[in-house]
């Protein structure tokens, strides 16, 4: 089935993801591409309908991106013009590149702001007057192009919202993808549905369908081997790909010594068991906790964990390849689609703040092809094809574990005992997440064991023990996140049952640090 695509063009916003999460909730499939994309290329995608992100230049910086005019010339099928939303500098671009003005204003305004009455268009269809809206800009349009009109305004941008009387071209100068402006969602809906005329025929349902079919035609007669994680991304495709292929998949699934308490055990019985999945697990646990013997440099374990993971797994491949007679043509990968848009982003590749977490990106020359079954979701949209896939909400709902394991959460040199510590504090303070039920109300938590020992004292006696702190942050897709304001009694029974159950240690610290400035893992 070709769905319809509205394409969103990133000028710099940290937000443009949000658009496009906006789009696809209203059941419309959306891609983002960089602003600087050529102009024929865009025509080519036939969209029905173009979105121009927000972004941090003002349209008189050196080397600001600019708009096209010649987009406003796109047609669709039918001869109609193709929409055009910009939103805060996408509305600034476009109108300043047909004859609009721009300047900076006066008062730069962040925040909320209320919007005046407004006039009926598509655009505000069922949008309240009054509605509060989240603005961001230091810049303002001051004066329009010709043709277009304003449509509503707040106390200190006259000018909030603009539409065409020449063609389905639409601006707003806050943003509606942020959940602060009220109504944005249907604002956007609105965009998709009501100005572009689109069906609103993604689902998940339909992506799975498609998925499988379109993963038969590729692999023919071929195998294909995932590296299974007991994750989210990896276990969703593992069950995706096996319904689409059957036994032409093979998972494998090392033990690196650092998973968390009962991991190894319960990814091996929920696909063998659960789906009949060929999975071949291997416990390389003395390999890697040998290597990483008195390393505590957290970039240094990673490196160790990466090279000792394709060491394993190219071992693995290479047993199947025997029993098979041939070498299995396809890898498949968990690539969700915020890594695609880091890719080819306007703003280019983020400052690396340490190597990437997931440790399964493996090396060009062993000879894959590659199958990413995900590349155009994000990681929402991945947990709902969990759920088509009939998937236990213990995997589909699990929080992310960060590739090396539990060796970036035992700061310092990793040894087989504090590793231990820690899988039985952790495991504590997850079944009391859950017994509370606060797991879902989390986007990650997770016990740190210090490098340090402290005083204490239990009955009559002096203790020199570990000490741990834990972690638990809110957050929508990991970028950003602020510490999770868990309750005092809560965190005193974990505190309490850690200290108590745990022999070793003696002391229990939380962690109230958002990210920015910290990260959500310590290493």
């Amino acid at each position: 089935m070709n769905h319809q695509l509205v394409v969103i063009l990133d000028y710099g916003s940290q937000t443009t993801q949000l658009i496009a999460r906006r789009v696809r909730e209203a059941g419309v499939y959306c891609e983002i591409h960089p602003c600087t994309l050529p102009t024929a290329e865009i025509a080519a995608m036939e969209p029905v309908g173009i979105i121009l992100s927000g972004g941090p230049c003002s349209v008189y910086d050196e080397g600001a991106p600019q708009f096209d005019p010649s987009l406003l010339e796109f047609q669709i099928a039918t001869g109609d013009a193709v929409p055009i939303l910009g939103i805060c500098y996408g509305l600034q671009a476009m109108a300043y590149a047909i004859g609009g003005t721009v300047e900076a204003d006066e008062k730069r305004e962040f925040g909320r702001s209320r919007l005046g009455s407004h006039e009926e268009t598509d655009l505000f269809e069922g949008v309240p007057e009054g509605s509060v809206v989240w603005m961001s800009h230091g810049d303002r349009l001051t004066s329009l192009p010709e043709g277009f009109s304003v449509t509503t305004g707040t106390d200190n941008a006259p000018i909030a919202a603009v539409a065409s009387k020449n063609g389905p071209y639409y601006g707003l100068q806050f943003h509606p993808e942020v959940a602060h402006t009220e109504h944005g969602a249907r604002l956007l809906e609105n965009f998709v549905l009501r100005v572009c005329g689109c069906r609103g025929d993604w689902s998940m349902g339909s992506f799975v369908e498609e998925k499988k079919q379109e993963i038969r035609e590729l692999v023919g007669d071929d195998h294909v081997i995932l590296g299974l994680s007991g994750g989210v991304d990896s276990s969703v495709a593992a069950v995706l790909l096996h319904e689409a292929i059957g036994d032409q998949l093979t998972c494998i699934f090392v033990n690196n010594g650092l998973l968390r308490s009962g991991e190894y055990e319960q990814v091996q019985s929920t696909f063998r068991d659960g789906f009949d999945v060929d999975l071949r697990a291997i416990d390389a646990t003395n390999l890697f906790l040998d290597r990483l013997e008195n390393v505590s440099d957290p970039e240094e374990k990673r490196r160790i964990i990466g090279h000792s993971f394709i060491e394993v797994f190219d071992q693995a491949t290479g047993s199947i390849t025997t029993e098979l007679g041939t070498k299995p043509r396809f890898l498949a990968q968990g690539t969700l689609y915020p890594d695609v848009i880091e890719s080819v982003s306007f703003r280019g590749p983020s400052a690396t703040i340490k190597t990437h977490h997931n440790v399964g990106g493996l090396p060009k020359e062993l000879g894959f092809e590659l199958i990413e079954p995900f590349r155009e979701l994000f990681k929402d949209e991945v947990r709902a094809v969990g759920r088509e896939l009939n998937l236990p909400e213990d995997i589909i709902g699990r929080h992310p574990f960060p590739g090396p394991g539990l060796a970036v959460r035992h700061l310092g040199s990793v040894s087989r005992d504090g590793l231990e510590l820690l899988r039985q504090a952790d495991k504590i303070f997850i079944d009391e997440l859950h017994d509370a039920g606060l797991y879902d109300e989390v986007w990650q938590a997770f016990v740190v064991l210090l490098p340090v020992q402290s005083v204490g004292v239990m009955g009559d006696y002096r203790t020199y023990e570990q000490a741990v702190c834990i972690r638990a942050v809110t957050s929508v897709d990991g970028m950003t996140a602020d510490w999770a304001h868990l309750p005092h009694e809560f965190l005193s029974r974990v505190s309490n049952r850690i200290i108590n159950e745990v022999r070793g240690i003696n002391r229990v610290a939380y962690d109230i640090s958002s990210k920015p400035p910290a990260t959500i893992e310590w290493e």
